[in-house]
């Protein structure tokens, strides 16, 4: 039987396991986010997005990254004290992850072997890189930093 994202487990903000098999018949939109990046302002339409479908059965996964310019420096209670106070969310923040190299969360190397970026590209190119996971597990599409989550809306949307 071929992967599914369910078949992963991941380490939530508090440092608990999670299994990702708990979301299994939900849609997913996965983001590498960053406190300290220019993008940071699309924790504000990811909570959109996610008040707007969660309902339908949308599910965000948000896992800070470092490897893009050291813009997420912080620890665990640091990231979870910058997203109360600047970014209230309330969809799932996971514990700070690698997305690209020998210590990437196998989580993102499933995703981005999954969807390879432009021109093949396995690599992850920057913070706010998503992945919308259809409800069977399966990956089906890979947005750039700049595509911005109240454009992938009707995507998420359709897949619903």
């Amino acid at each position: 039987m071929s992967k599914t994202i369910y078949d992963f487990d991941v380490i939530d903000i508090n440092g608990e396991k999670q299994s990702l098999k708990k979301y299994e018949g939900k849609t997913l939109l996965i983001v590498n986010v960053a406190s300290k990046c220019g993008f940071t302002s699309q924790y504000t339409e990811l909570e959109q997005v996610y008040k707007e479908y969660k309902d339908s059965g949308l599910e965000i996964l948000a896992f800070p990254c470092n490897q893009f310019g050291a813009q997420e420096p912080g620890d665990a209670e640091e990231i979870k004290s910058f997203c109360s106070l600047t970014y209230p969310i309330s969809f799932p923040l996971m514990a700070k992850i690698d997305v690209n190299g020998d210590e990437a969360a196998p989580v993102f190397t499933y995703l981005k072997e999954s969807l390879p970026g432009l021109l093949g590209s396995k690599a992850v190119k920057w913070n706010f890189t998503k992945f919308l996971v259809d409800k069977n597990g399966k990956p089906v599409e890979r947005y750039a930093p700049t595509d911005k989550p109240l454009q992938i809306a009707k995507d998420i949307k359709k897949i619903l």
